[in-house]
Parts: structure tokens; C-alpha cells; sequence
């Protein structure tokens, strides 16, 4: 009986850490996540794939971030699909370009088209936050047959309308702030200060943009309580430069003054779902816009959220994109 009981101990040491037994529970799931850099279209671009099921394509916004302000809130996705995450040319740990030109909408959508293909990706589902749903709208009209889905979340489809947007976003600030942002912006925001700090905007007035400014729309339910405007300031300042402009945070004069699709959303035939955030710096008429615009398209205004949803209201985000995914298939 002594032998036996030792030969039972010797082969459950055998059993692999994590391999299910008889009656106990079952081993967890492993998600090996794969990165590298695809070199096509002319640029390398940083990818990070991670999970299992049909591939959804996650565009981060800015212009000129990256792909880490999803992390880890998006994580969970990856239960149902295969999650890759692209930083766009220029952004993150991607290439950048000597000329600045060279960031567009419409280069980022060929960049995108040559990453589906070096990835063998197939026919994708797309999201596009912010900045990056208005790269996932350009994407969507430009190659309408290799999207399953999209979703397009806390974006815009017309920048004179975002820009609108921002005149009354000024005007509901409090006199002193608007004074101050104003002034910084009359002075001019590039080129002050010390040698280090003079290819972006001034500390102060990341502080009173970023923080005081846009803080309200950015977070409403759960404000993220390492947010530092400064720290956001951690971009591609020549691609942001080029893209949004020189003249400050509250209008667009960058080559994204290209961006009017409004009148060519009714082309789209893909399932599209529209999210945005009930405190919203993309002001939800803007969403409500974009969806009237889009034949079929569903629209959910996520409540207690500002610009950052998927931290505001993560397990509600979550499923709200996970539903529309796998249900309409």
C-alpha cells in the first residue's frame, strides 16, 4: 500500500503545472502575445498581437500617440478575437519620416492596407479611437471589401464640425482660464522657453489645456488618477504638428482640415457601431452625425463617460463592442 501510495506521488509530480486533474479546474488560458515591426508600403510599423478568433485592428488616436492608452483596458477583447494593435508611421515605436508631409490620413490608410496584407490578416474588424476613427473612416471607404466590422469610437467625420465644437467648449470655461490659454495662444506655442522645450507646447499650457481645459470631457465616471497633461505631451510632436496644427488644442488647422466625409458615409454598407462617451470632448452630436450618416450603423452614447470610455465604463464598453461584434455576424 506504501509503494502505491509513493508511485501515485511520483506521477502527479510528473503532471505539468496548470494540466487540468480529474474533478479540479480546468488550466487557465495562456495569451501569447507576438510584436514586431511589418516593413510595407515603404514604412516599418510597430504591431502587438495578442489573443485568439477573427483579427480586430485597434487604431489609436492623437494624432502622433500610440497604442498603449488602451492597455490594459481593451485586453479582455482578446477572450474573442485577435487583438492587433498598430502604431501608426511616425507614432510610437514606428518609423519616422524626415519630411513631416509624409503625415496623412491617406498615407496611413495605405500603411494600414499593407499591414492587413503582410500580416495575412483576411478580412478584418476594425476600431478606431478618437483620431483613429477618422483614420478607420478613410480606411472604410478606401477598402469597404476587406472589413467584417467597424466601430468608430469617440471620433469625428468633420473637423469644421469638431471645430465648432471646440469655440463652445472655450466659451463655457471660466474667464480666467479662457484668458489664460488664450494669451499663451496669441503669444505663440512653439518656440518658448529653454532649448529642450521649444519643439512643443509650453508645460503651462499643457496644464491648463490638457488638464484644466479638456479634463472634464476626458474622464467623468472614473478620472484616471495618474493622468498628468504634461506627460501627455509624450508624442509626435512633427506628425501632430502637421496633422492638427500650430495654433492650439481648441481648433484643427492641420492637413486634417481634409476631413468632410459626412456626404460619402451613406457609400458604407459595413456594420458599423458608433460609441461615444455622454460627456464627450467629440461632442456626442458629432457621433449622432456620423451614425445618421451611416446606413444601419447602431450608436450607443456610453453614460458617465468622457473621451476615455473604455476607462470611464470598461465592463459596459467591453461588452457593448464584444455584443456587436459576435451578434452580428
Amino acid at each position: 500500500m506504501a509503494r502505491a501510495a509513493s508511485l501515485l506521488l511520483v506521477l502527479l509530480a510528473l503532471i505539468p503545472p496548470g494540466t487540468a486533474r480529474a474533478g479540479g479546474p480546468a488550466p487557465a488560458a495562456v495569451h501569447a502575445m507576438e510584436e514586431g515591426w511589418v516593413d510595407a508600403g515603404g514604412v516599418l510599423q510597430y504591431y502587438k498581437m495578442v489573443g485568439r478568433g477573427p483579427p480586430l485592428v485597434v487604431l489609436h488616436g492623437g494624432p502622433g500617440a500610440s497604442h498603449d492608452y488602451f492597455l490594459p483596458w481593451l485586453l479582455p477583447l482578446a477572450r474573442t478575437h485577435r487583438l492587433v494593435f498598430l502604431d501608426q508611421r511616425g507614432s510610437g515605436k514606428s518609423e519616422k519620416l524626415d519630411d513631416p508631409r509624409g503625415y496623412t490620413i491617406e498615407a496611413m490608410v495605405e500603411d494600414l492596407e499593407a499591414a492587413r496584407r503582410a500580416l495575412r490578416l483576411g478580412r478584418i474588424d476594425l476600431l478606431g479611437h478618437s483620431c483613429g476613427g477618422v483614420l478607420a473612416q478613410a480606411y472604410a471607404l478606401r477598402y469597404p471589401q476587406h472589413l467584417r466590422h467597424l466601430v468608430l469610437a469617440s471620433t469625428f467625420s468633420s473637423t469644421q464640425a469638431l471645430n465648432a465644437v471646440f469655440v463652445r467648449m472655450k466659451e463655457r470655461m471660466a474667464p480666467e482660464l479662457r484668458e489664460r490659454i488664450e494669451s499663451a495662444e496669441k503669444k505663440g506655442l512653439f518656440g518658448q522657453g529653454k532649448p529642450f522645450e521649444r519643439a512643443r507646447y509650453p508645460a503651462d499650457y499643457m496644464a491648463a489645456a490638457w488638464g484644466e481645459g479638456y479634463f472634464p470631457y476626458l474622464y467623468r465616471r472614473r478620472p484616471d488618477p495618474n493622468y498628468d497633461p504634461v506627460q501627455n505631451g509624450n508624442m509626435a510632436w512633427d506628425l501632430y504638428r502637421e496633422m492638427w496644427g500650430s495654433d492650439g488644442e481648441f481648433v484643427i488647422t492641420g492637413n486634417l482640415t481634409s476631413v468632410e466625409y459626412l456626404d460619402r458615409l451613406g457609400e458604407l454598407r459595413v456594420p458599423t457601431l458608433v460609441t461615444v462617451g455622454d460627456h464627450d470632448e467629440t461632442d456626442p452630436e458629432l457621433a449622432l452625425a456620423t451614425h445618421r450618416a451611416i446606413p444601419g450603423s447602431k450608436l450607443a452614447i456610453i453614460p458617465e463617460a468622457g473621451h476615455m470610455t473604455f476607462v470611464d465604463q470598461p465592463s459596459l464598453y467591453l461588452r457593448t463592442v464584444r455584443d456587436f461584434l459576435l451578434g452580428s455576424r
